[in-house]
């Protein structure tokens, strides 16, 4: 006599949800980031803008620490390189902006949408790879400036590494902003001109390359206020270890950017396409 066996109970059926949002931002962080390597070109001409400027402002006015209210005893590349820094964070900004409106324009975003993930993983990981690719910029740039003009500040490398740790904090914080921006404009020529209006009299209505005291009275009234300047000042004074004002208001409202630019970010990136 042959036993049976009685059929085995149906096992229920489970849907899978996709990966954790840790591993969701670790792998389209990734991605970016080989994107950005597949293409010199991109590498090359991001480290070119900010070297000319450099370059160029470091020659032009050179003279101005000859003037009575320079810093005395500072040389005019240790006080240009940590503005150079904050305002390198800034412009790495505007291009995380372009660079999230590229990805909606080529079809990307459109794939992600139909897979299991979080929308927000998306921009944190475009935020992350960003980050990533600004610090390698600025310590680029730290080392030829350097290397060429002899940047060497009396804050020695601890202070230039915190310096270059502000700057990169102030322009992930205001990339938030530019992110936010691009979710709801959706258009690169756009983001670029309001990026750029944006940005120039933050730069120039600043103390970023000459003292505030230089300045018509009208600018100093602007730069008093232009929140650059206090990013700048804050920099600066790690850089060249002098008194520390500024960098608590710094990195407070960086965050705070960051939080503000993350919420609209997300709401303008969850819209259909």
């Amino acid at each position: 006599m042959t036993a049976t066996l009685a059929p085995a109970p149906p096992q229920p059926r489970t849907t899978w949800r996709g990966s954790g949002f840790g591993t969701q931002v670790l792998v389209l962080t990734q991605r970016s980031l080989r994107a950005l390597i597949s293409d010199p070109r991109m590498v090359i001409f991001s480290l070119l803008q900010p070297l000319i400027m450099l370059t160029l402002f470091s020659q032009i006015f050179s003279s101005i620490a000859k003037t009575p209210g320079f810093p005395a005893g500072v040389d005019y590349i240790d006080y240009l390189m940590p503005a150079i820094l904050v305002n390198t964070g800034m412009q790495s900004a505007l291009q995380a902006g372009v660079g999230l409106v590229t990805d909606m324009k080529n079809g990307v975003l459109a794939r992600f949408r139909s897979l299991p993930i979080r929308l927000g993983s998306v921009l944190v990981a475009r935020s992350l790879s960003d980050l990533v690719r600004t610090t390698i910029q600025l310590l680029l740039m730290t080392a030829f400036a350097a290397v060429i003009f002899g940047f060497s500040p009396a804050g020695g490398v601890l202070g230039v590494l915190a310096a270059l740790a502000l700057a990169l904090l102030v322009g992930w914080g205001l990339g938030w902003i530019f992110l936010a921006v691009a979710s709801w404009l959706r258009n690169a020529e756009l983001m670029q001109t309001v990026g750029f209006l944006a940005m120039f009299p933050l730069m120039f209505a600043s103390s970023a390359y000459v003292p505030i005291s230089g300045l018509p009275g009208w600018l100093q009234a602007i730069a008093n206020v232009n929140p650059l300047t206090h990013a700048v000042d804050a920099a600066r004074a790690l850089a060249l270890a002098q008194p520390v004002t500024g960098v608590v208001g710094a990195i407070t409202a960086s965050l705070a950017l960051a939080a503000i630019g993350g919420a609209f970010a997300v709401k303008g990136f969850r819209r259909p396409l």
